[in-house]
């Protein structure tokens, strides 16, 4: 595997306080907040073309402007500003300035010379005039209208300057960064290993997709979702499969992921019952806090250290592996990977239905925006896996009593706000 940081987890980090029962979703995540840290070293000198998705180790600064030097923002003539005593006409020049083959020369005081977009401002020229706007006639450029000093000219460095710090640890990597990156010549960074996550499904009634199936059998929908997930969220999937209900076996996956992984996800198994032998093994042969959180769906959420290694086990329904998928795991597992705990980006939008909401526990509705109002999937059932494919993000409300009607403020989390 990667190999985990020289400071592991400890293995009561996910404990309770003792009396501690429901516990609010922001102290639920305050608490794993400030028990976490990265588990994995440092690769160094990663190309550019492999690190789109890996969180970076260190800030990096620029070791160029850019832009590198003044250009023009457009296909023109370029002359020195500003100028107010209009209509004139300035002599042209022999030569152009084009991008990549620079006018070398400087451009004398009164005249122009003809430039196009992206081309270096010769000496003596600060000034741009668009084609459009002036004419050209034997020769000479004539100008009709006012023009102040620097219009359509980009400075040099006023994107960046030589030695901005232009990005910062901790940030993951994303096409529009890595293009920042380049823009200044850079060719590779230092960046965290990926995060190895271990995707777990547990159940008897559970069957991989493509097997055969009876009536009281079921397809299993949360390890394709959750691999899918970690795979989204730039991490190294490790497929762990999945296990029936028999101590044994989910005992020896969790060996599996404990040897291959930063981190384990298992769903299904972790209540209480006689045929829920992930949270059993997890308590014989581990150190495991049954999290009772106050979160509608996410019942029961188990946080667990099993050999050294953290286990989130999330519930078997689909819809609340879901949204404990994303509040819970997105933001720990960004910090495990040497990024930043984030807390998601909410939008308060009008609410395009109507609810009364009973007090005691947050609740996550699946959501999306249809003429900016916020609508929720028809029914809350956490096996309804068609409202996840319906959903374009989540609908937070807290745990106080409310009664919602249309076009009462409600907090919208769109999908990308986890990182997708």
């Amino acid at each position: 595997m990667n190999g985990k940081a020289t400071t592991p987890l400890r293995n009561d980090c996910f404990a309770l306080p003792p009396g501690v029962n429901w516990t609010p979703v922001e102290e639920a995540l305050e608490r794993l907040h400030s028990r976490l840290h990265s588990v994995v070293g440092v690769e160094h000198a990663v190309p550019l073309s492999q690190v789109n998705g890996r969180i970076l180790a260190n800030d990096v600064q620029a070791p160029r402007a850019h832009p590198p030097s003044n250009n023009s923002a457009v296909d023109g003539y370029a002359f020195a500003g500003p100028l107010t005593d209009v209509p004139c006409t300035l002599p042209l020049i022999n030569g152009r300035s084009a991008a990549g083959e620079p006018y070398t020369g400087n451009v004398p005081a009164g005249h122009a010379i003809r430039i196009l977009t992206g081309a270096v401002i010769p000496a003596g020229a600060d000034t741009v005039v668009l084609e459009e706007d002036c004419e050209v006639i034997d020769g000479h450029l004539h100008l009709n209208g006012t023009l102040k000093a620097g219009a359509n000219a980009r400075k040099a460095g006023e994107d960046i300057k030589a030695q901005d710090r232009i990005l910062t640890a901790g940030t993951r990597l994303t096409p529009t960064q890595i293009s920042v990156l380049a823009s200044v010549g850079i060719e590779s960074v230092d960046a965290y290993q990926q995060l190895r996550v271990g995707v777990l499904s547990t159940g008897d009634e559970v069957k991989p997709v493509g097997s055969a199936v009876t009536d009281w059998q079921i397809y299993d929908a949360n390890r394709p979702m959750l691999s899918a997930l970690v795979t989204q969220l730039g991490y190294e999937l490790v497929d762990l499969g999945h296990a029936l209900d028999r101590a044994e076996e989910v005992k020896a996956a969790l060996e599996r992921g404990a040897e291959q992984c930063d981190l384990i996800l298992t769903s299904g198994g972790v209540s209480a019952g006689d045929e829920d032998h992930v949270s059993k093994t997890l308590k014989a042969h581990g150190d495991i806090s049954n999290w009772r959180i106050a979160i509608k769906p996410g019942r029961p959420l188990a946080l667990a250290m099993f050999r050294g290694t953290p286990v989130v086990g999330l519930p078997g329904n689909p819809v609340a592996a879901w949204v404990c998928a994303l509040r819970f795991g997105a933001p720990a597992m960004a910090l495990l990977a040497g990024g930043t705990w984030f807390e998601p980006q909410g939008y308060l939008m009008p609410a395009g239905f109507s609810k009364n909401k009973k007090p005691g526990r947050s609740e996550m509705l699946r959501a999306r925006i249809r003429d900016g109002q916020v609508e929720v999937f028809g029914s809350e059932g956490s096996g309804r896996v068609t409202g996840l494919a319906w959903s374009e993000g989540l609908v937070e409300l807290d745990e106080s009593a409310r009664q919602i009607e249309p076009g009462t403020p409600v907090r919208f989390i769109p999908y990308g706000s986890f990182g997708l």
